[in-house]
């Protein structure tokens, strides 16, 4: 069976770009960009191995309890967020940092996983590999799952075309922008493709349309 070549984003454009392309393609992303101006995502300023470790203690918690755990646990590595001063710290120590049973496991899977190199993430190495190649890597560690590692594509690695259909918060915002019927996972998947390569920048617009038109707060998705 043959295959056909997705398109690939232009070396080195910039979200802004992005947004600005896709603004001369569709009236709705024109507008959300009218509305919301152009995208706004931070540059990264923690590890790779570090943002990773964030996003698994951040996971299913209140932004206020996550920090607390998360700042006491990089003072018990001595701010040295390291899979090797990780997988050193004792199951004491983890659990009195506050962290649970499932999360210190997953912490320690992610850390021994990166040191025996099944989870490579130097920057070569990171770069040479696919969006898809990259999600079914970090899928394999212990709490990391899909959404989380497309997450570290779209705001870590900074990754043009990833497009998160199983976020109710995509999906949400489709379709208010769109007028439509909030659309399922399967359903998001195809409406995405008109917008290829650079579906990172319609998800932010989504996020931001459930701000715009449904009264959400600001996220940290969208500051």
């Amino acid at each position: 069976m043959s295959t056909v070549a997705q398109p690939r984003p232009r070396r080195g454009i910039s979200h802004a770009e992005a947004a600005r392309i896709l603004a001369t393609r569709d009236e709705v992303v024109a507008r959300l960009l009218a509305n919301a101006g152009l995208p706004r995502l931070r540059r990264p300023t923690e590890s790779h191995f570090a943002t990773l470790v964030r996003a698994i203690v951040y996971q299913q918690l209140a932004g206020s309890a996550a920090a607390a755990i998360h700042r006491r646990l990089t003072t018990a590595l001595e701010d040295n967020v390291e899979p090797e001063e990780l997988i050193a710290l004792s199951a004491v120590t983890l659990r009195a940092v506050g962290l649970s049973a499932n999360k210190a496991a997953s912490l320690q899977d992610l850390s021994a996983k990166v040191l025996d190199g099944s989870v490579a993430l130097s920057p070569r190495r990171l770069a040479r590999q696919s969006d898809d190649e990259i999600v079914a890597q970090l899928s394999t560690v212990r709490g990391i799952g899909p959404w989380t590692a497309q997450m570290f594509l779209i705001f870590h690695l900074r990754r043009l075309d990833v497009w998160p259909t199983g976020d109710l918060g995509v999906r949400r915002g489709y379709g208010l922008a769109w007028n439509l019927p909030t659309p399922t996972a399967r359903e998001l998947e195809a409406l995405g493709d008109p917008y290829r390569p650079y579906r990172s920048v319609v998800a932010w617009y989504c996020w931001r349309a459930v701000e715009l038109y449904a009264g959400a707060a600001d996220s940290a998705l969208t500051r």
